[in-house]
Protein backbone atom coordinates (compact mmCIF):
# COMPACT_ATOMS: atom_id res chain seq x y z
CA UNK A 1 0.00 0.00 0.00
CA UNK A 2 2.80 2.62 1.03
CA UNK A 3 4.27 1.73 -2.40
CA UNK A 4 1.12 2.57 -4.48
CA UNK A 5 0.92 5.85 -2.30
CA UNK A 6 4.31 6.50 -3.09
CA UNK A 7 3.69 5.92 -6.81
CA UNK A 8 0.90 8.55 -7.12
CA UNK A 9 3.34 11.06 -5.15
CA UNK A 10 5.80 10.58 -7.87
CA UNK A 11 3.26 10.64 -10.88
CA UNK A 12 1.76 13.94 -9.11
CA UNK A 13 5.45 15.26 -8.50
CA UNK A 14 6.01 14.49 -12.19
CA UNK A 15 3.45 16.26 -13.53
CA UNK A 16 3.96 19.33 -11.16
CA UNK A 17 7.03 19.25 -13.01
CA UNK A 18 6.08 19.15 -16.60
CA UNK A 19 3.33 21.86 -16.13
CA UNK A 20 6.34 24.09 -14.41
CA UNK A 21 8.43 23.57 -17.12
CA UNK A 22 5.63 24.38 -19.64
CA UNK A 23 4.85 27.48 -17.90
CA UNK A 24 8.60 28.83 -17.97
CA UNK A 25 8.80 27.99 -21.70
CA UNK A 26 5.09 30.19 -22.50
CA UNK A 27 6.96 33.08 -20.23
CA UNK A 28 9.75 32.66 -22.17
CA UNK A 29 7.85 33.06 -25.36
CA UNK A 30 5.86 35.68 -23.66
CA UNK A 31 8.71 37.65 -22.19
CA UNK A 32 10.37 37.46 -26.47
CA UNK A 33 6.96 38.72 -27.84
CA UNK A 34 6.86 41.78 -25.53
CA UNK A 35 10.57 42.74 -26.54
CA UNK A 36 9.43 42.54 -30.32
CA UNK A 37 6.56 44.72 -29.08
CA UNK A 38 8.30 47.29 -26.83
CA UNK A 39 10.74 47.50 -30.19
CA UNK A 40 7.82 47.86 -32.13
CA UNK A 41 6.49 50.43 -30.36
CA UNK A 42 9.94 52.45 -30.13
CA UNK A 43 10.24 52.40 -33.93
CA UNK A 44 6.69 53.31 -34.50
CA UNK A 45 7.02 56.17 -31.83
CA UNK A 46 10.55 56.94 -33.70
CA UNK A 47 8.85 56.86 -37.21
CA UNK A 48 6.20 59.49 -35.45
CA UNK A 49 8.33 61.61 -34.42
CA UNK A 50 10.09 62.04 -37.93
CA UNK A 51 7.07 62.70 -39.57
CA UNK A 52 5.45 65.36 -37.11
CA UNK A 53 9.46 66.60 -38.03
CA UNK A 54 8.58 66.67 -41.60
CA UNK A 55 5.42 68.00 -41.84
CA UNK A 56 6.66 71.49 -39.11
CA UNK A 57 9.56 71.58 -41.82
CA UNK A 58 7.18 71.46 -44.84
CA UNK A 59 4.38 73.81 -43.05
CA UNK A 60 7.37 76.16 -43.02
CA UNK A 61 8.39 75.95 -46.28
CA UNK A 62 4.20 76.72 -47.74
CA UNK A 63 4.71 79.82 -45.77
CA UNK A 64 7.49 80.83 -47.62
CA UNK A 65 6.21 79.86 -50.18
CA UNK A 66 2.93 81.54 -49.65
CA UNK A 67 4.42 84.82 -49.07
CA UNK A 68 6.59 84.85 -51.78
CA UNK A 69 3.91 84.23 -54.06
CA UNK A 70 1.46 87.27 -52.13
CA UNK A 71 4.57 89.82 -53.01
CA UNK A 72 4.23 88.72 -56.43
CA UNK A 73 0.94 89.20 -57.15
CA UNK A 74 1.61 92.42 -55.10
CA UNK A 75 3.86 93.48 -57.40
CA UNK A 76 1.42 92.36 -60.86
CA UNK A 77 -1.34 94.54 -59.22
CA UNK A 78 1.41 97.51 -58.90
CA UNK A 79 1.68 97.04 -62.63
Amino acid sequence: MAFEVFEKLEAKVQQAIDTITLLQMEIEELKEKNNSLTQEIQQASSNRESLINENEQLKQEQGVWQERLRALLSKMEEV
